[in-house]
C-alpha cells in the first residue's frame, strides 16, 4: 500500500522550508516597501502635519507640494536632464556593447582571450576610482557641462558589464540559426541585426533596465562633470532640493520631488521586470 505524502517526512520539511521562505520574503517586502509607503504618504501631507506625527496619514492631499516641488525646485529642468543622459547613454552603450557581446560569444581570434580578460579587470573598476582623470579628461577637451559627453562617459564604463552579460546570454542562442542564415548568403551584420539581436532581446532589454536605472541615479560623476545648474540632473537637484527645503522647513515638496524622482523607476521595473529575470538568469548559461 501507497504512504501518503502527508506522512512522507520529506514532503513535511518541504512544506515548512517553502512557508519558511515565504515568510521570510513576505518580511523582507514590508522592510522594503514601508520606507517608499512612508514617503508617498507624506508627499501629501502639510509641513505642519509631518512635524507634528510623521507616521500618521494625512488628513487630507496637498497636491501643492507636488506643484512647488516641480516649478519653484526646478524639478522639471533636472528630469529633462536626466532622461536625455540615460537615453544617449543607452543608445551608445548599445551601438558599442551588442556587436562587441557577439564577437566575444562566437569569434575567437588573436588576442580574444586577452581581450576578456582586460573586459574582466575592469568589472572591478568603480568610476570613483577614475573620476579625477575623467574630469582632466573632460575639462582639457572643454566637454564640462555637456550632457553628451557625460552619456559618453556613462556608456563607456559600462560597456565591460554589458558586454559580459550580453555575451553570456548569446552564447545560449543556438548556432544552427546562423548557419543556416549563412547559408541563405546573409553577412555577418544581418545575422546579428535580423537574428541575434531579436533572439537576444530577453538580455538586451535586461542590460538596458540595469543600466538605466544605473545612469538615472549616478550622482558622484554628474556633480564633478556637471558645474552648471542648468546641466545637472536628477540625483543632484535632490541633493541641492534637501539642503534648501530643509532650511526652509518645506518637507513636503521635498517627500514629492522624491517621489517624482522613483516614478519613473518603478515603471520601468514593472514593464519589464519578467525580461529582466528571464535575462538575468539565461545570462549565467554556458553552452
Amino acid at each position: 500500500m501507497k504512504r501518503s505524502n502527508l506522512s512522507d517526512p520529506y514532503s513535511t520539511r518541504d512544506f515548512a522550508t517553502r512557508w519558511t521562505v515565504r515568510l521570510l520574503l513576505a518580511i523582507y517586502s514590508v522592510i522594503v516597501m514601508y520606507p517608499l509607503l512612508w514617503n508617498l504618504m507624506s508627499s501629501f501631507k502639510t509641513n505642519q502635519e509631518i512635524l507634528i506625527s510623521r507616521t500618521a496619514w494625512p488628513q487630507g492631499f496637498a497636491y501643492d507640494n507636488y506643484i512647488r516641488a516641480f516649478s519653484a525646485a526646478n524639478m522639471s529642468g533636472f528630469l529633462i536632464n536626466s532622461i536625455i543622459v540615460v537615453v544617449v547613454g543607452l543608445a551608445l552603450l548599445l551601438i558599442f556593447s551588442v556587436p562587441l557581446s557577439y564577437a566575444m560569444a562566437r569569434y575567437k581570434f588573436f588576442g580574444s582571450r586577452a581581450l576578456e580578460l582586460i573586459f574582466a579587470a575592469c568589472l572591478f573598476i568603480q568610476t570613483i576610482y577614475i573620476i579625477i582623470p575623467l574630469y582632466s579628461l573632460l575639462f582639457n577637451l572643454g566637454l564640462l557641462d555637456n550632457l553628451i559627453a557625460l552619456s559618453l562617459v556613462y556608456a563607456s564604463v559600462s560597456i565591460p558589464f554589458t558586454s559580459f552579460l550580453l555575451a553570456g546570454y548569446m552564447r545560449t542562442i543556438s548556432q544552427s540559426y546562423e548557419e543556416a542564415a549563412r547559408i541563405d548568403g546573409c553577412s555577418n551584420f544581418r545575422i546579428l541585426l535580423h537574428i541575434i539581436v531579436p533572439m537576444a532581446k530577453p538580455g538586451i532589454i535586461t542590460v538596458t533596465m540595469l543600466n538605466g536605472i544605473s545612469f538615472w541615479n549616478e550622482y558622484p560623476m554628474a556633480l564633478v562633470m556637471l558645474r552648471n545648474p542648468a546641466y545637472q540632473t536628477v540625483p543632484i537637484g535632490v541633493a541641492n532640493l534637501f539642503e534648501r527645503q530643509m532650511r526652509a522647513t518645506d518637507f513636503g515638496a521635498l517627500y514629492a520631488a522624491l517621489i517624482m524622482v522613483l516614478v519613473p523607476v518603478v515603471i520601468i521595473y514593472l514593464i519589464g521586470q519578467r525580461h529582466l529575470i528571464r535575462g538575468i538568469g539565461a545570462g549565467g548559461i554556458k553552452e
